[in-house]
């Protein structure tokens, strides 16, 4: 898989030859001297590569063309230094397949009040022109990204390194294989949808591989392959068990897991108790492990919350706060003390972890195999999102909701899995009754790392319904921006 760095943005400029040579010279050399100065404030997670001041209509045109057929290339930036008359760039603009971000900022700070005079007027022009550039993609009704300050300050940089992250998410969508170990849980609705539809949309190819093929690849794995990895689990958490078998065994299915998925290209996967054909036990601390290496996971062959948890995972890749796949399993009705409890059987991602897990081996009760290793934990506190994608029938919608994640309030010392507890916005019983009101899922991906706003972008730019739930948010207005979204939907075809 590619890593962040691996991609780069096109900073292209905007202006035109009726200011002469010197003009056009000096805004070349102040281009390349800001993406310099942003390749070298240490603030941005990829390259800013300044490629050209376009003048015509051709230039611009073979310039988004080649950005188009570039892998390496996630986004494209625009500045228009001077008046860039915006016609010159309408072909160019309806190319477009990758992300636009429209930065409206100018090279000079402040007004030189001594200084300015026709000739600096005609050099600075950013005013004027980033209004005329900003028309054209509102009249082509263009998704963009757009960003107004000055190109030093630290707030332009923190929203644009944003950005950068979303765009590198999305052209990872594109890319994303999901390998399917089975099919769904059985009768189950909001795991299923329309795979064909997704992929012409997200771009993810989402298919099947035989549980009998992975209990293969388990049984390949030698014991002195599980041996060195239990070492390394060893070092890294807390043992609270004697059972080496089972662990022995979960290190199997990690490195088994991890040999099929990288084969076949797939960063995500997703498995159910339903069918472990072949299998010993379901895999826990394996899929821990692997989340915590950045693949996606879903749990009861749910593929949407596998692609979402790995691309939320790429997005914030070299982030501290954590991704996970999570679920609501029940909640803290107590007056004055309303909270969520966040869990699964087993597979939550050490990365939210508050402390260091500890490895522990517990009878599963479902699925009929052997008990199964898996890290315990709590997770940490602090402000987050969980996301839920859904299939809406004909479109996605994807439901994004603030919440505040605390201390889990008991120890439950009998509950042997990793556990979250939060706060949902605007308080749990209202959050509960818009977030089933809009459809959202069981199985949601958490983040620490990722914002709302950085969603928002996302699914702008994937062309796919978004609905945020926030302290602000009520029933009745989230209904009626739900019906709002179903007409526009509609019309859209």
């Amino acid at each position: 898989m590619k890593s962040m760095k691996d991609y780069e943005f096109w900073f292209v400029v905007g202006s035109q030859f009726l200011y002469g040579p010197e003009v056009l010279e000096t805004v070349a050399a102040r281009a390349q001297e800001m993406a310099d100065a942003f390749n070298s404030s240490g603030k941005l997670p990829c390259k800013v590569v300044y490629k050209v001041t376009v003048k015509t209509p051709e230039e611009a045109t073979e310039t988004i063309k080649a950005a188009n057929f570039d892998d390496k290339c996630a986004g494209v930036i625009t500045w228009c230094h001077t008046f860039s008359p915006s016609k010159m760039w309408l072909n160019a603009l309806k190319l477009l397949q990758k992300p636009w971000c429209h930065l409206a900022t100018q090279y000079n700070r402040s007004i030189p009040d001594k200084g300015i005079d026709m000739d600096f007027m005609n050099l600075n022009q950013a005013a004027h022109g980033d209004r005329e550039h900003g028309f054209i993609g509102a009249r082509l009704r263009m998704t963009r990204k757009v960003i107004a300050g000055h190109w030093q300050d630290a707030d332009v940089r923190t929203r644009l390194a944003s950005w950068m992250r979303v765009a590198v998410g999305a052209a990872f969508s594109k890319t994303l294989k999901v390998m399917r170990f089975g099919d769904n849980m059985r009768n189950v609705a909001v795991t299923e949808g329309d795979k064909v539809g997704v992929q012409e949309v997200l771009g993810w190819q989402v298919n099947t591989w035989p549980v009998g093929k992975l209990a293969e690849y388990i049984a390949a794995v030698t014991d002195a392959e599980a041996d060195a990895l239990v070492k390394e689990y060893k070092r890294l958490y807390t043992f609270k068990t004697k059972n080496l078998d089972a662990v022995r065994y979960q290190a199997k299915e990690e490195i088994a897991m991890k040999r099929i998925l990288d084969e076949e290209g797939c960063a995500a996967y997703t498995n159910t108790f339903e069918d472990l054909y072949g299998m010993e036990q379901l895999p826990g601390l394996a899929s821990q492990r692997l989340m915590a290496q950045g693949y996606g996971y879903g749990a009861e062959g749910d593929w949407k919350v596998s692609a979402m948890t790995a691309i939320v995972k790429k997005m914030s890749e070299g982030m501290k706060g954590g991704t996970a796949f999570m679920e609501d399993y029940t909640y803290e009705l107590a007056k004055g003390k309303e909270y969520s409890l966040g869990a699964h059987m087993l597979e939550v991602c050490p990365s939210i972890a508050a402390a260091k897990p500890a490895v522990e081996v517990h009878p599963l009760g479902i699925g009929g195999k052997a008990d199964p290793a898996r890290l315990v934990f709590e997770g940490r506190a602090g402000k987050a999102i969980v996301i839920s994608l859904v299939d809406m029938g004909g479109r996605l919608r994807m439901i994004v909701q603030d919440i505040v994640c605390v201390k889990p309030i008991y120890k439950m010392p009998n509950l042997p899995v990793a556990r979250v507890m939060w706060r949902a916005m605007p308080d749990l019983k209202k959050g509960v009754e818009c977030w089933i009101t809009a459809g959202g899922a069981h199985h949601t991906t958490l983040t620490y790392d990722v914002t709302a706003e950085q969603m928002h972008d996302f699914a702008a730019i994937m062309g796919i319904e978004f609905v945020h739930i926030t302290k602000e948010t009520t029933v009745e207005s989230l209904e009626r921006d739900l019906f709002l979204n179903d007409l526009a939907w509609k019309l859209r075809g």
